[in-house]
C-alpha cells in the first residue's frame, strides 16, 4: 500500500503547492486523482517518485517512509512512473526501448530476455514491432512500449500521469484496457492523475479530488 501523510510539496521553499495532503492507493487498486489543472495532481506524483523532496510530511510504501528517497532506489523498492508526454526513445527500435528499463540490472541478461518476453506476451502487436523504431508507432502502441518498460522492473506500484492525454478515443479506450488488466490480472497497484474523469471513474476503485493543494473529496468511484 502506498499511503501519503500531511504532504507539503513545493517548487520553491516559500511556495508550497500541496498543502497537507492525504490519501492512500490501496494494494491491488486503481485509485484515481482528480481536480482543475493546477491543484497539483503531477506535483503529487513527482514527490512521491523523488523528482521533488517534500517540505514536510510522508510517503510510506508498505509502512516504511521513502519520502526524499532517490528515484533510482524506488525503483529498487517497487515504484515506477509513467509521464504525461510520450517518453519512448523514437529512434530506437521497440526492443531497445524495454531493455531501457532494464538499466538497474543490465547486466543480468537472463532476466532481461525473461521480462522481453513476459511483455511480448501482454502485448504481442510489440513482438511483430520490435525491430521498428518506436516513433513509427502509433500513439496507443507507444503508450504499450511504455507501460512495457516500465514493466521491466516487476513494479508492485504505478503512478500514471494522465495516459490518454493527446490520443483519440479509440487508442485512449484501448490505454484505459491496460491499465485495467495490470490491476485485474497482474494485481498491481496504480495510483492514476487524470483529467478525463468520466472514463477514469470508469476504472478507478476510489477516488481523490483535489482543490488548491488539499484534500476536498474522498470516496468509492
Amino acid at each position: 500500500m502506498l499511503e501519503i501523510k500531511d504532504l507539503y510539496v513545493g517548487y520553491y521553499a516559500d511556495l508550497h503547492i500541496l498543502r497537507g495532503l492525504n490519501l492512500k492507493a490501496e494494494k491491488g487498486q486503481i485509485t484515481t486523482i482528480l481536480g482543475a489543472n493546477g491543484v497539483g495532481k503531477s506535483t503529487l506524483l513527482k514527490a512521491i517518485y523523488g523528482f521533488l523532496k517534500p517540505h514536510s510530511g510522508q510517503v510510506l510504501l508498505d509502512g516504511r517512509n521513502v519520502a526524499g528517497t532517490p528515484t533510482h532506489q524506488l525503483i529498487d523498492l517497487g515504484i515506477s512512473y509513467i509521464p504525461q508526454q510520450p517518453g519512448v526513445f523514437k529512434y530506437m527500435t521497440v526492443r531497445e526501448n524495454l531493455m531501457m528499463g532494464a538499466w538497474t540490472f543490465q547486466k543480468d541478461k537472463e532476466r532481461i530476455e525473461s521480462k522481453i518476453e513476459e511483455n511480448f506476451q501482454r502485448f504481442p502487436i510489440l513482438r511483430q514491432k520490435q525491430n521498428e523504431n518506436a516513433g513509427n508507432l502509433s500513439g496507443g502502441q507507444q503508450r504499450m512500449v511504455e507501460i512495457g518498460r516500465t514493466l521491466m522492473t516487476d513494479p508492485q506500484v504505478i503512478l500514471v500521469d494522465e495516459p490518454t492525454a493527446g490520443l483519440a478515443k479509440l487508442l485512449s479506450e484501448e490505454v484505459y484496457r491496460m491499465l485495467t488488466d495490470l490491476r485485474d490480472r497482474d494485481g498491481l497497484t496504480i495510483l492514476l492523475v487524470d483529467q478525463e474523469i468520466r472514463e477514469a471513474l470508469k476504472i478507478a476503485d476510489y477516488v481523490y479530488v483535489l482543490e488548491l493543494g488539499r484534500n476536498k473529496f474522498a470516496g468509492p468511484a
